[in-house]
């Protein structure tokens, strides 16, 4: 809501809490998405279906799979300790375009 107050035209946000692991999925499955949707809400849909899905997940060797084309992403520290998939709610569910979804 803040962030839409100072004037930006949209801002994706969550309504609850969020593991970073799925705050992290999530948001770098939706920047990869953006490059090729034209519109923000359906960026946020495609991750969310990827998460769903079981396109996006943490391989054996901690890498986040599924978000860089041919490559797993090195996840910080702090995430260094999950593995396996995110297709629980919990993690893609909260998440939502608040302002203009284009």
């Amino acid at each position: 809501g803040l962030a839409v107050q100072t004037g930006v035209k949209s801002a994706l946000a969550s309504l609850w809490y969020v593991s970073d692991i799925g705050t992290t999925s999530l948001m770098s499955r939706f920047y990869q998405d953006l490059r090729k949707a034209p519109i923000k809400a359906e960026a946020l849909r495609q991750a969310q279906l990827a998460l769903i899905q079981g396109k996006v997940f943490v391989d054996e060797n901690g890498l986040l799979q599924g978000v860089d084309p041919g490559k797993g992403v090195a996840l910080p520290e702090e995430l260094a300790g999950f593995r396996g998939d995110l297709v629980h709610p919990y993690y893609w569910s909260a998440f939502t375009i608040i302002g203009n979804p284009w």
